[in-house]
């Protein structure tokens, strides 16, 4: 059974907001949120102000998923990774 477009956005949300309380990762969660990224966008009840979101979110979840150091990268993205799981929030 595919999630819901609430699931999704959820889904989404949840793990940005596991990498900044977390300050850790997995290159599977950053996979994952390239493909709820990838489903979102297509959907055409997304906002356009969440599709601009979303597209930081991919290219943060590409780049996370081909780097030698995620915690790294998820150190150096805490201020976006917040930003991104607020303005999220208000569109959902």
């Amino acid at each position: 059974m595919p999630l819901s477009h609430a699931d999704q956005v959820t889904l989404l949300r949840d793990i940005l907001n596991n990498h900044q309380t977390d300050c850790c990762g997995s290159v599977a969660e950053c996979e994952q949120l390239e493909r709820l990224v990838k489903s979102l966008m297509v959907n055409t009840q997304i906002d356009q102000n969440v599709k601009s979101i979303l597209q930081e979110v991919y290219q943060y979840s590409q780049n996370g998923a081909q780097t030698a150091d995620l915690d790294q990268h998820i150190l150096a993205n805490q201020e976006n990774l917040s930003q991104w799981v607020n303005d999220i929030g208000q569109f959902s």
